[in-house]
């Protein structure tokens, strides 16, 4: 008879997500057969949003998430830029990017070191006081001088972030969550003193990240070559873009586009729906572009398992994130797999600080980065992005002078979807299949697998009923099953 094995709940990552695999003998080894990926709570910021002025969006919209607060800035003002019909000024652009900039820089870190280098590293006799005990301690795990040496840069990269967020702080006024960002660009004034002051802490970031973060990954990689085989899930990735080089917004960084069933191909926004068959959400509401989007939440839903809607893009599944950027941008196209999401995200890192080096040298003294709009009392809008988890897009309709309508999408909430109405697994669901694991009391794999999307359910959901499916992060094991 089956069984199922209830883990404690899992930790290092952001929010509450249910992972549940079915594990059986394949060939003679033990492989997750199937799998489920929850969010267990509710997200409610489009109704929030409704009814209020929509120069509220940016200030609001940022309290999805404290960890990307700043790209949650950056897609509302988009929003709001595009439905009043506003040009950034170039100072405005310059802030904006840097701002996000500083906040991928600190969130990339935070990953690899806080949230999944302990994956793979034995801590035992290094760590060994909560929260980095009780854990798992596989044979596979590396320790010694290599594990003492991530501990060691553990500690370093809590600095980091402390100061890659004092970069950020310079023309976003605050971080984590950002108040200078609005409709019409960034208000900071840029003088020469906050120049030289990013430009300092940008010098160590970037130092960081060449000798220390990037090494790291690689000497991790190096151990553990078999995960490049592992987690390869649904094959298919898409990015919104973001980082604009100039004022049309048609130049960026990290250009917009699709890898749909091994081919690179533009991007059509008119091809992305949510399906709701598995989600606590009204018949209704499903497959519906999220310019029409509708949240109307249906927690009694017999055939639902997650909070989550399915985003999809012309019916099919895709990742999202710094392997997809990465990818579709050119910069590194070695393959799809939890390795490959480390490393695209690594060296993702090192572009974003070294563009921002430039960046600082187009920025004008004294200029403004802020042109007043007005109002409209009938619009809509759309905000795309990235956000360091991956794309990012806020869709607004304004009647009467108020939000009458706001919808977020985002990156958690594509990778870590549930089935569709097509009944294909959600990205997260997909990579785990075929996923091997050697211990089911300690079931590593799967962690590493999850880990290498590094979701943000805190972005994907929010208010919570208080019964067992808000009660943390938790992977089942059902081994046995055919």
């Amino acid at each position: 008879m089956p069984t199922t094995i209830k883990l404690d709940p899992v930790t290092r990552i952001e929010g509450h997500l249910e992972i549940e695999v079915t594990v059986d003998t394949v060939k003679g080894e033990q492989q997750v057969i199937d799998a489920k990926s929850s969010g267990t709570m509710f997200r409610g910021f489009e109704i929030i949003l409704q009814g209020r002025d929509p120069r509220d969006a940016a200030m609001l919209s940022q309290r999805i998430c404290g960890v990307c607060p700043v790209s949650h800035a950056m897609a509302s003002c988009r929003n709001l830029d595009d439905a009043f019909g506003v040009t950034v000024p170039e100072n405005g652009r310059l802030m904006r990017n840097l701002v996000l900039g500083a906040n991928f820089v600190q969130s990339h870190i935070l990953h690899f070191y806080h949230l999944t280098a302990l994956d793979y590293i034995d801590t035992t006799g290094i760590l060994d006081i909560a929260p980095w005990a009780p854990r798992y301690v596989t044979p596979d795990m590396v320790g010694g001088t290599l594990a003492q040496t991530l501990v060691g840069h553990y500690v370093a990269a809590l600095e980091m972030r402390r100061k890659t967020h004092q970069m950020g702080a310079l023309f976003g006024g605050k971080l984590p969550c950002v108040s200078s960002f609005v409709a019409g660009g960034c208000t900071e004034v840029v003088s020469a003193e906050k120049i030289a002051s990013f430009r300092s802490l940008l010098d160590e970031a970037r130092a960081f990240v060449d000798n220390v973060y990037v090494p790291d990954v690689l000497a991790v990689a190096g151990l553990f070559p078999e995960y490049y085989e592992i987690g390869t899930g649904c094959g298919n990735l898409l990015a919104y873009g973001a980082f604009d080089l100039d004022a049309s917004g048609n130049n960026k960084l990290f250009a917009p586009g699709r890898y749909t069933d091994g081919t690179t191909g533009q991007m059509n926004l008119a091809e992305i729906n949510e399906h709701v068959k598995y989600s606590w959400y009204t018949e209704a509401t499903g497959t519906l572009n999220p310019a029409d989007g509708v949240t109307d939440p249906d927690p009694d839903k017999p055939s639902a398992y997650s909070w989550c809607k399915a985003p999809r893009y012309g019916d099919q599944v895709h990742e999202l994130g710094p392997l997809a950027r990465m990818w579709i941008n050119g910069d590194y196209t070695n393959g799809i797999s939890v390795l490959d999401r480390l490393a695209a995200r690594a060296l993702e890192t090192k572009v974003i600080a070294d563009a921002m080096d430039g960046w600082l040298d187009e920025l004008e003294v004294g200029a403004s980065g802020y042109a007043e709009p007005s109002l409209p009392q009938t619009a809509t809008g759309v905000g795309l992005t990235e956000a360091p988890r991956g794309a990012l897009g806020h869709w607004m309709e304004i009647t009467d002078g108020t939000i009458s309508r706001y919808q977020v999408v985002t990156p958690t909430a594509w990778n870590t979807s549930p089935r569709d109405d097509l009944d294909q697994l959600g990205p997260t669901e997909a990579a785990l299949i075929g996923t091997p694991v050697a211990d089911l009391e300690q079931p590593i794999e799967v962690l590493r697998v999850v880990h290498s999307f590094d979701p943000c359910l805190a972005c994907g959901v929010h208010l919570a009923r208080p019964d067992d499916r808000a009660r943390g992060t938790k992977v089942l094991i059902q081994p046995g099953i055919a």
